[in-house]
């Protein structure tokens, strides 16, 4: 990505936020109780209590004094878990790395106002960047920064540590938040349990990046393949109606897979890929990240 930062920010801010401003924002109830103005149960009245808490209806009918607790309204917090690993760098529209970055830039500006803070874990095997998080434009510039300047790794002959990355997302949030985990999910190992921990204290929206090439074998005829990952090449015939079957099989299997891990308690799982609409894109994991009223 050679985009400046503050260029980046302005691209984004022009064509995809002024689209979408005030769609992510707001509709989140939190698990903790205070001020506020939804109901989240009665409890018996005592001394220190605000008396006009009291629910009088209650109160006349058990003949002792109850008094309401309401959901505390809180500023969202948002986190950006970021995979920067080798097989992001892969894309036949635009880099993998390049859709990662104008989604986090987007979703921490649209995130990022009226007092919600916004923090980022960018990741790959060898190194971890984490920005606490923070408010205002000022603090996204630096976000836009840290996204741009953070180079996707190259291929160093291991997959990705998925459960590595979703376990320090883990140990990192401590406080409960929505967490925007940002990958393709090419990764070795059992990380749905990483998973499942984390969307048992956080809300979670798993956004799957895909080139369409990984999806469907284009017929090209002989070419050169090389793993992302491991950086091992083959010389492959894309025209080969029995390797194009294969590969049709592997993605089938690997499709069925991928849906199973991704489908966990606390978990809205979304797939963007490197041709599609970043605004149509946004607007479906809006309306996921809303818990229902």
């Amino acid at each position: 990505m050679t985009a400046l930062p503050e260029a980046l920010l302005r691209r984004l801010e022009w064509h995809v936020v002024r689209r979408l401003d005030g769609r992510l924002q707001g509709g989140h109830r939190t698990v903790f109780r205070g001020p506020g103005i939804d109901v989240a149960g009665l409890r018996p009245y005592t001394a220190s209590d605000d008396v006009r808490h009291i629910d009088w209806n209650v109160t006349a009918r058990l003949d002792e004094p109850y008094v309401r607790q309401y959901l505390q309204d809180r500023e969202l917090t948002a986190w950006l878990v970021l995979d920067r690993s080798a097989s992001m760098r892969f894309g036949t529209v635009q880099g993998k790395d390049s859709v990662v970055a104008d989604l986090a830039v987007s979703l921490a500006r649209l995130h990022g106002t009226a007092g919600n803070r916004v923090g980022a874990l960018l990741y790959d095997n060898a190194s971890h960047r984490v920005v606490p998080p923070g408010t205002g434009r000022r603090h996204v510039l630096r976000l836009t920064h840290e996204i741009t300047r953070a180079a996707t790794a190259r291929a160093d002959g291991r997959p990705t540590d998925l459960a590595g990355m979703l376990a320090l997302a883990a140990s990192t949030i401590r406080r409960r938040s929505l967490v925007f985990v940002v990958s393709d999910f090419i990764g070795a190992g059992d990380w749905s349990s990483a998973l499942v921990r984390l969307g048992q204290r956080h809300e979670v929206v798993a956004v799957r990046v895909v080139d369409p090439a990984e999806l469907t074998l284009p017929d090209v005829g002989v070419v050169l393949v090389q793993d992302a990952e491991t950086g091992e090449q083959v010389v492959a015939d894309t025209s080969d109606p029995l390797l194009r079957q294969r590969f049709a099989d592997q993605v089938a299997a690997r499709e069925a897979d991928l849906r199973s891990s991704l489908q966990r308690p606390g978990v809205s799982a979304h797939t963007v890929t490197t041709d599609d609409d970043l605004v149509q894109a946004l607007v479906g994991m809006a309306r996921s990240s809303r818990r229902p009223a």
